[in-house]
């Protein structure tokens, strides 16, 4: 295994800007210290063609140019997915946020973690390779109290797997949600649509949600609507016109009591040989199709087209501050927060 450092930008600040490549024997993936951000996965098809599976830009301008989307491959924080209203209420104080997303705030708000670089620092296992990265969000960042240190860290390993964990200590109570929201097209070619990739989802409820995407607070049983129902493996094409706006909710997954990391999706893309098995410690996944991706700016000037990639964003529910029937996503003084995903890749 290996581990290459190269520049790849310096900002208007005049900070520079590196990206890391890490290899073992079969695949690697490639993370820029700027978002946090993955900008490639290197894998091979059952034929042994090596290629890119994750959408993105092909130098660093396209990610300093994005705005309010599509996150290509970025860390997502301090509150990943929407908060209803851009605000919440917390030890009896009522904290207001970016209105970024109609009336809501998205990933963070008008600058995201996406937006900032971090410190970096190359690590070592004795079977994985791959970055750490570090930075405080100072109290007041984005609206949310407290000061927050953030560790982030990808590594490959020798079993083909990406770990990818987030950890977070605060001075004072805050909500914190991490997710990664890199978009994936197994083909190996991101012209392509992602319909025939088939999805298994380990959950039997979602989060019923409004127009504009902030749940009601109501767990939906899957059986309600077969088009959510993704418990045994079908293409993600196959009920996708039943579903208004195509998929972008967060699934409840079903957690297995007293194991750290609980399998929530696999995907495998037939004409490729390519799978994905996706496992974590979070209580939710989102499945988002790309929907809205018509526009936007690609890898060696491709545009995209809606649905030519999809996220599988494993993180706390969205507008948790605002539900006191979900999960709890309040860090305290004293606490760690430690949220662990990690993507497993095989071809046949």
């Amino acid at each position: 295994m290996k581990i290459k450092r190269t520049k790849f930008g310096v900002l208007s600040t005049g900070e520079k800007v590196h990206l890391y490549t890490i290899k073992n024997a079969d695949m690697s993936f490639s993370v820029t210290n700027f978002g946090c951000t993955i900008t490639s996965i290197i894998v091979p098809s059952k034929n042994g063609a090596k290629e890119d599976i994750v959408l993105g830009y092909s130098d660093l301008t396209g990610y300093i140019n994005s705005h309010g989307g599509p996150f290509f491959g970025a860390f997502i924080g301090r509150f990943a997915n929407r908060i209803g209203g851009a605000s919440f209420k917390l030890n009896d104080k009522t904290y207001k946020l970016d209105v970024n997303d109609g009336k809501n705030m998205l990933h963070g708000g008008f600058r995201g973690y996406d937006k900032m670089l971090f410190d970096a620092e190359e690590i070592e296992t004795a079977d994985a390779m791959g970055v750490r990265f570090t930075r405080t969000s100072r109290n007041g960042e984005q609206g949310f109290p407290g000061n927050l240190l953030i560790e982030v860290t990808y590594l490959l390993n020798k079993k083909n797997e990406i770990l990818m964990e987030y950890k977070a200590w605060t001075d004072r109570d805050t909500p914190v949600n991490f997710t990664n929201h890199t978009y994936f097209n197994l083909t190996g070619n991101s012209h392509n649509k992602i319909f025939d990739h088939e999805l298994m989802l380990n959950a039997d409820a979602y989060l019923a949600v409004t127009p504009d995407l902030i749940p009601t607070g109501e767990l939906t049983s899957v059986d309600k609507d077969k088009a959510f129902d993704f418990r045994k493996a079908k293409p993600i094409g196959k009920d996708f016109a039943k579903v208004k706006g195509g998929y972008d909710h967060n699934f409840v997954i079903n957690r297995v009591e007293g194991n750290d990391l609980t399998v929530c999706a696999a995907v495998y893309e037939p004409t490729s040989g390519r799978s994905m098995l996706v496992s974590t410690n979070q209580p939710g996944v989102q499945f988002y199709a790309g929907g809205s991706l018509g526009g936007s700016a690609g890898k060696y000037g491709q545009i995209h087209q809606p649905n030519e990639g999809f996220c599988l964003e494993t993180q706390q529910f969205p507008d948790a501050p605002n539900h006191d029937n979900f999960p709890s996503c309040i860090l305290h003084p004293g606490e760690e927060f430690d949220a662990q995903t990690v993507l497993s890749f095989s071809w046949l």
